[in-house]
């Protein structure tokens, strides 16, 4: 079974205040290619302006750190076909993660049902994020990568520091950020997957994020 934990992006959806929403765009029309293709045939070629961090995404290291490595340098065994373990938060807005757990070279998700506010104005407030204890010590025990379904994996006061992206992303550890869909999903023995596309220069993009169950 596949599981889809993505949300979809749609033109001038707001995921995060103040970052613009994505504009769709026409380079090559269905109406004009038919003057560049034989009779019957035409295609619609798209354009697409958006921040990277729209719907749901990646962070790499150079999102954090300008010699950390991209969206076209992170491997993919980072990022796709993943162990995945599903950590149930409780009702505190701070997250923790359990010390017994197993989560060396597994994908880690923090269900916290936040994504019932996506794309309202309640999602911007008092959303869950990862207690920076854990944070360190999803590093130390070796996690590959973190997500979580809220509007931020940190805390998000005004000119605030950003412990989880700090320490994650120093480890080489991605982030993702907005799924949804994370109650569908047993709470291991399934794989994860959230590859973006290989573009060099960018630390953060959408991804189609999905788990085989």
């Amino acid at each position: 079974m596949i599981v889809e934990l993505s949300h979809r992006i749609t033109p001038g959806l707001v995921t995060y205040p103040g970052i613009p929403g994505p504009e769709l765009g026409v380079h090559l029309s269905r109406e004009d290619s038919r003057k560049v293709y034989a009779p019957g045939t035409e295609f619609h070629m798209g354009t697409v302006t958006l921040v990277g961090n729209t719907g749901t995404y990646v962070d790499t290291p150079f999102h954090r750190y300008a010699d950390g490595p991209d969206l076209a340098a992170v491997p993919l065994d980072k990022l796709a076909d993943l162990p995945g373990l599903v950590v149930r938060a409780g009702q505190e807005r701070e997250v923790t993660v359990g010390e017994v757990l197993d989560v060396r070279g597994r994908a880690v998700l923090i269900h916290t049902g936040w994504d019932r506010h996506f794309g309202t104005a309640a999602y911007t407030h008092g959303h869950p994020y990862l207690a920076p204890e854990s944070a360190r010590s999803l590093a130390e025990r070796g996690a590959a990568l973190v997500g979580i379904d809220s509007l931020n994996i940190d805390d998000t006061p005004p000119h605030g520091e950003r412990p989880a992206h700090t320490i994650l992303l120093a480890a080489g550890i991605p982030v993702v950020e907005h799924l949804t869909g994370l109650g569908g999903l047993p709470a291991e023995g399934f794989r994860f997957h959230a590859a973006p596309p290989m573009i060099a220069g960018l630390g953060t993009f959408p991804v189609r994020a999905y788990a085989v169950v």
